[in-house]
């Protein structure tokens, strides 16, 4: 199926690995000429190569962190006029209600609400104008399907999604499709980091924890990176036009729900 997207111009944020280098590979194979990021130069690098390698297509890199104000001004000093923005950052830590002090709070907030919120503001114009623009915020399960130690995430993802929950219909008219992505348990390294702890609190290996996390999805498994990066191209595609301001699960069933 041919995107409609070959040689539209791409941010993709947090993108040197996991799921975010899911989605810049997708849509570099889709023609998509791509900026990617994170904040090790090496990594990128490597990124980058095997991206261009494998698709072809024109891969640029900028290392910076994107919850900073400066992070922010240099992505969008490399990529003035992108058609596509895909919003992406580590989650913010798991831990007890009791022990968030406000900086916990402010950071949560900076890193999974604010910094998506300063990207769109600073490339939604430019899409307005040339009457075309996607915007995917990936986003986490958790705002549909809290998860009780991750509240930080819980929380400031939640404002998020409000946000686009408006902005997405104002902007459509003009050919700016807004959506977000809700990724459940994927094969990163955020996942093993939980599984390691996991294991650490349970006193089993990592393996009888990953096993064990398997067997509660219905699909008796973890998603990989290529499904998720497969499933965000589509809705930078020339068809997602009539789909706006939609939370797409991508969890391989885990959230039950019959109209959720």
């Amino acid at each position: 199926m041919d995107l409609g997207i070959a040689g539209k111009r791409a941010i993709v944020c947090a993108s040197s690995k996991g799921l975010g280098r899911g989605v810049a590979e997708k849509l570099a194979e889709a023609g998509a000429i791509v900026t990617i990021n994170g904040r090790n130069r090496e990594t990128l690098k490597v990124t980058a190569h095997d991206i261009q390698k494998q698709t072809k297509s024109e891969v640029q890199i900028v290392v910076a962190d994107v919850t900073t104000v400066e992070g922010r001004e240099a992505l969008l000093e490399a990529e003035p006029n992108p058609d596509i923005l895909v919003t992406n950052a580590g989650g913010p830590p798991p831990g007890l209600w009791s022990d968030w002090a406000e900086d916990d709070w402010l950071n949560a907030l900076n890193a999974s609400m604010l910094t998506p919120i300063l990207l769109m503001k600073g490339v939604l114009p430019g899409m307005i104008t040339r009457k075309w623009g996607r915007v995917i915020n990936i986003t986490s399960a958790s705002v549909k399907s809290p998860i009780p130690e991750l509240g930080l995430s819980n929380a400031s993802r939640s404002g998020l999604t409000g946000f686009v929950a408006g902005t997405a219909r104002q902007v459509a008219k003009h050919g700016v499709i807004i959506n977000n992505l809700l990724p459940g348990s994927h094969e990163t390294d955020r996942t093993t980091s939980f599984l390691k702890r996991t294991a650490a609190e349970r006193n089993i290996s990592i393996d009888e924890a990953r096993l064990e996390a398997h067997a509660r999805n219905p699909t008796g498994r973890f998603g990989t990176s290529e499904e998720f990066g497969a499933a965000a191209a589509f809705l930078c595609s020339q068809y997602a036009g009539f789909i706006v301001g939609q939370n797409l699960m991508l969890d391989g069933g885990a959230f039950t729900s019959t109209l959720g």
